[in-house]
Parts: structure tokens; sequence; C-alpha cells
């Protein structure tokens, strides 16, 4: 199984006040991805909480969460170690598909209708798949506050000691494939080849690289730099000069199939570690 994740963040999120608080999020970063409507109302539409890693079975909890739902053109909020690329990339294309727009946040509340306006939460993070799942965004905003980090894919049964795992064609073969289907999505989701290149430039046994201001704006992770103000009925995002998708060449050799049929896939390390092992042969790309 292929991962790369990240995490993202928003105005509307409530502040998490408290260790015990704090300890639930990043307890349930670890876990198989979440999916949870988070109503403001009277004085916000409210937003989709997206919170942990990206599995096989994630695309299908999504589509299960979203039926009976009006979605088209919701926000949604990330928090993300990261996860399967070939489900993150599907998930992505069905949030692109939905015209959503999306941050990096915690999608927890601790207001009520009597109380006041949710806050913004201080710190939040969006590593690996999750850096591509924010991608696939409409509009796109990150916070000053918020930490998007970025690795390379690497097979998930043998990401806990990469070095010295052994490796055979059919691995190399499964790599090379995702990273083509991860570099066409990119392309497709208005990205840049700058992201490719600063993720694939880190293996899995160095430190996440975190993406600065200027990364991110290079990248187009960025669309926009502000938001409505909590309490605003104003859509979530206020998008200033949307950022025209650039034009790129895409050589045969990425330009591959999206959603074929094969079992074996990658992972990323960092949510890979999280989640205590996923195996590879259980990663079965749903469609």
């Amino acid at each position: 199984m292929l991962l790369v994740g990240a995490a993202l963040c928003i105005a509307l999120v409530a502040v998490l006040t408290g260790s015990a608080h704090a300890g639930l999020v990043l307890e349930a970063r670890k876990l198989p991805m979440k999916f949870s409507w988070v109503s403001c109302q009277p004085n916000c539409g409210g937003w989709v909480s997206a919170v942990g890693v990206v599995t096989t079975n994630t695309p299908g909890d999504f589509d299960e969460f979203a039926r009976g739902r009006q979605l088209r053109g919701t926000t949604i909020v990330l928090d993300s170690s990261g996860g399967s690329v070939n489900d993150a990339i599907a998930l992505g294309r069905r949030w692109r598909n939905l015209g959503a727009l999306t941050t990096v946040g915690t999608g927890v509340q601790t207001n009520t209708a009597q109380e006041a306006p949710a806050g913004t939460a201080p710190v939040v993070y969006c590593e690996s798949m999750c850096v591509f799942l924010l991608l696939s965004g409409k509009t796109r905003y990150v916070s000053e506050s918020a930490h998007v980090r970025v690795h390379q894919i690497w097979m998930g049964d043998r990401a806990n000691d990469a070095k010295a795992a052994v490796y055979s064609a059919d691995d190399l073969m499964i790599v090379e494939r995702d990273i083509g289907r991860l570099a066409k999505y990119t392309f497709d989701m208005g990205g840049t080849g700058d992201l490719l290149l600063l993720a694939l430039n880190v293996p899995p046994w160095e430190d996440l690289h975190e993406l600065s201001r200027e990364e991110l704006r290079r990248t187009n992770l960025i669309t926009t730099d502000t938001i409505a103000q909590p309490g605003s009925s104003e859509a979530a995002f206020v998008e200033l000069t949307p950022k025209p998708a650039p034009d790129h060449v895409v050589s045969s050799a990425v330009a591959v199939e999206t959603n074929p049929a094969v079992v074996k896939s990658t992972e990323s390390v960092e949510a890979l570690g999280r989640m205590g092992g996923v195996s590879a042969a259980t990663a079965t790309p749903r469609r």
C-alpha cells in the first residue's frame, strides 16, 4: 500500500482546550479515517471533519457518509498523517467532483448555538498523502499555524526498516507505477511538479519535509489567503485571486490508468508507523 499524508486548518474549527482533548485528537489521527459533520448553525453552514489514516476502506466509508447529504461545495477539514496512495487518489477525485473546499485542522466542536462561534485551532498537521487530499479542493486554504509535511511513498510492509529490507523487481514496478498515478493526479488537481519533487526527495528513513509558505504557494497548495470570519453566514472560504492550473506536459510513463485492478500498493512511512503497520497484501484498491 502506498501512503502519503498531510494536515489541514480552518478558522471555523474549535479551539481544543486541555490535554484530554489534545490526546483524543492525537489518538484519532492514528486510526482509520472517520468522517463527521460539524454543524455550527445558525451562524455558519458547518463542515466535514476528516480525521485519521486513509485505508482501503476510506473511499467507501466516505460514500456511505455522503449518502443523503448535500455536500456539493462543502468544506472538508483534514487532520491526517497519510495513508494509501491509491485510495487517497480515489477519495481526492470524489472530493474534486463535489467541488469541495479543503483546509487543515481539527474537527472537534466545543461551542453550542448559544456560545461564541468556533475559534481557530492553534497548531495543526497534514502529512504525507493528506497533502494530496488537500490538493483536491477546488479552493485550498492553509493557515499560518498549519504544518504541512511530505516524503516519499514506499512499500508499506517494509517501511519500518526501509534500508535493510529486500526488494524485488515487482516491488520496484509497483512503486514506479504508483508514482506515475500520483503525478497524473497532482497535475489533474492543478498542483505543480514542485510538490512531487519536494516529496520524492525525502526517503522514508529521514524526517518529513515541512513546506514553507513560499513552497505552499509554489506547489499550488494554497489558492486563497482569506476565509470568512467565524460566525459569518458566508461560505467558509473567500477566494481572492484563484491560481490557474499550469500547463504541464506529462510523459507516457506517468499517464497511466488511475484505477487498475491490482492488489499491492504502497504506503507512507509516517502513517504506517502511527497505525502500527499495514500489510501491503491487504491494500486492495477500492473502486
